[in-house]
């Protein structure tokens, strides 16, 4: 007696008419393709991966380098047909783009003709060079971006003249030194982001927007955020968000109105910084304070309805892993965080240093943000978890009292500050129509620019270089756009940085001049702290100067470890 089968047929994910569509598009290119080879009038590839002239000497390099491109282009074209919800189908590009970027064959010697005469040409010597790279980078544990032997943290980074001023559990609060004989009365607080080192914002001497700030004549601190390590004992892989903001952003707040004598301050968040720093304003303000008077925020997500290609990690299954591995204590590491961030763009960030470091043998080339990149962090598990559920998987921050936080409910409409928001065009990390969009949960005055290139290189764009271009919108119009479309078709483009434009801005908002302070940290700071910063050795680095030396102590940017003082005693 036959069974009759009852199981449903698994659904097609692609319909007929969409399947024959794709197959017939791809043999007709891939016919083409052979016939252009057989003639040998193929063009160059479109990718910069094959850009070498060694891919066009070789005719069957060359055609595999055609047939990549066409089969990488049949895979996409076969998800954006597939009948799936918006958000699978999202993740599925995002794995089949990292399956075909793996396959590309600039990936692998006996496919790369490049690699292959440079192996002939050195006699071997490239081979052995890649190895030695591969080796180096096994034992690091990362990708080499950058030839990490040109810099140093204070050598040639994060040279700009200071002082540590406060150190907790959670961070060191730095207050540079002014070049100017009178500065503005009202001072500038600077919160980096924590998931990497605060030096992002004081590279070299040309590019540092800490010393652009200082020149301007400023009073500038910044927080240096601690790196919690796994041997740490403290209780700080328990930290959570609300730590964060009430021993984190708002200390310094209040150390930075004790040595100003003032009774609000200026402040910046840069990317979760900014995050972390609106949410403690907010958490002031809903205990009565207002201690901004002015606030910056460049590319920071407080509206997390859009997060760009991050997405791809974002659903309640990683939500609840991760609260299981990290909810109670422990730390996220650094290089999870670096990894996530690469395979977005795989092709530059990733295979590409494989074909060069490795198959060629190279150095990369010496490159300032990018050794900031590998210099990472880890993050306390309660505090990560908290952030990535109610931030990118819930978008809790931005309802009104969407989230409570040490007692109080958080709303961002209360800040009604003066603020000054930019967001960079390019930028796939915190999409600028984000960026947007969070300016529009403030009340006060809001000034939002927008910026050219990327997430890094749009913030950090010197006017000494004179590069790229930024808009504007005319403020007499009456405050922001209803949207980011409608505020882009009202804006104008200037040549050059935006920093010059930020600086005015913040100049109508920092009060009037007054003489420079002869001391750092006000009269309240020991005069031995400074000679302590300047002088500690430390045999876990030869220069241990200034505020720098970031391997110094595991932990901060200045090292104490051979100091007979105690951490309380670095109070001001």
């Amino acid at each position: 007696m036959s069974v009759k089968s009852t199981a449903q047929p698994f659904p097609s994910l692609l319909s007929s008419e969409a399947q024959a569509s794709i197959q017939n598009e791809f043999k007709s290119k891939w016919q083409s393709l052979l016939s252009l080879a057989a003639r040998s009038d193929l063009k160059p590839p479109r990718s910069r991966r094959f850009k070498n002239e060694a891919w066009l000497r070789k005719p069957e390099a060359l055609l595999s380098a055609h047939a990549w491109e066409l089969y990488t282009e049949t895979l996409q074209s076969m998800v954006s047909n597939a009948n799936l919800q918006p958000d699978v189908q999202q993740r599925l590009s995002f794995l089949v783009m990292q399956w075909a970027e793996a396959a590309c064959p600039a990936n692998f010697l006996v496919s790369n003709p490049e690699a292959q005469q440079k192996l002939l040409e050195t006699q071997g010597a490239s081979l052995m060079a890649g190895l030695t790279n591969f080796c180096a980078d096994l034992q690091k544990g990362r990708l080499t971006q950058t030839d990490e032997s040109q810099f140093g943290v204070g050598k040639n980074i994060a040279i700009t003249p200071g002082a540590v001023v406060l150190r907790n559990t959670l961070f060191e609060l730095i207050h540079y030194q002014p070049v100017t004989a009178h500065v503005r009365a009202i001072p500038l607080l600077i919160v980096p982001p924590c998931i990497n080192k605060y030096y992002i914002l004081d590279l070299q001497e040309r590019n540092s927007f800490v010393k652009y700030a200082v020149d301007q004549g400023f009073q500038v601190f910044l927080m240096s955020w601690r790196n919690p390590l796994s041997e740490d004992s403290d209780g700080i892989h328990q930290a959570t968000w609300g730590d964060y903001l009430d021993h984190g952003v708002l200390e310094a707040v209040e150390a930075v109105k004790a040595i100003s004598r003032q009774g609000t301050i200026n402040t910046l968040g840069f990317c979760v910084g900014g995050t972390l720093l609106s949410s403690a304003l907010a958490l002031a303000q809903a205990r009565g304070e207002q201690p901004c008077n002015a606030l910056t925020l460049l590319t920071t997500m407080l509206d997390f309805h859009d997060v760009g290609p991050l997405q791809v990690f974002v659903d309640e299954a990683l939500a609840l892993l991760r609260e299981w591995q990290l909810g109670a204590g422990g730390l996220l590491s650094a290089g999870d965080l670096s990894s996530a961030f690469a395979f977005l763009r795989p092709s530059e960030l990733v295979w590409n240093y494989v074909t060069d470091n490795y198959l060629k043998g190279e150095t990369p080339a010496a490159f300032d943000l990018l050794y900031w990149n590998a210099d990472g962090t880890n993050l306390p598990g309660p505090f990560f978890t908290w952030y990535f559920r109610n931030t990118y998987l819930q978008n809790k921050l931005k309802e009104v009292d969407g989230v409570r936080i040490n007692g109080h409910d958080l709303d961002f409409r209360r800040l009604t500050m003066p603020a000054y928001v930019y967001g960079s065009k390019e930028d796939h990390i915190v999409p600028w129509k984000s960026s947007f969009q969070s300016a529009q949960l403030l009340s006060g005055d809001v000034r939002f620019v927008l910026g050219a290139s990327g997430h890094i290189a749009g913030v950090i764009n010197p006017p000494v270089d004179n590069r790229r271009h930024y808009w504007v919108a005319d403020p007499a119009q009456g405050g922001l756009a209803d949207s980011p479309d409608e505020w882009f078709a009202q804006g104008r483009q200037c040549a050059g940085s935006w920093w010059k434009h930020w600086a005015s801005w913040l100049e109508e908002n920092s009060g009037e001049h007054v003489d420079a302070p002869s001391q750092l940290g006000g009269s309240t700071i020991r005069p031995w702290i400074l000679h302590l910063v300047r002088t500690c050795t430390c045999e876990l680095s030869s220069r241990c100067c200034l505020i720098t030396a970031s391997n110094c102590s595991h932990k901060f940017s200045v090292c104490y470890r051979n100091s007979e003082l105690s951490a309380a005693q670095l109070l001001f």
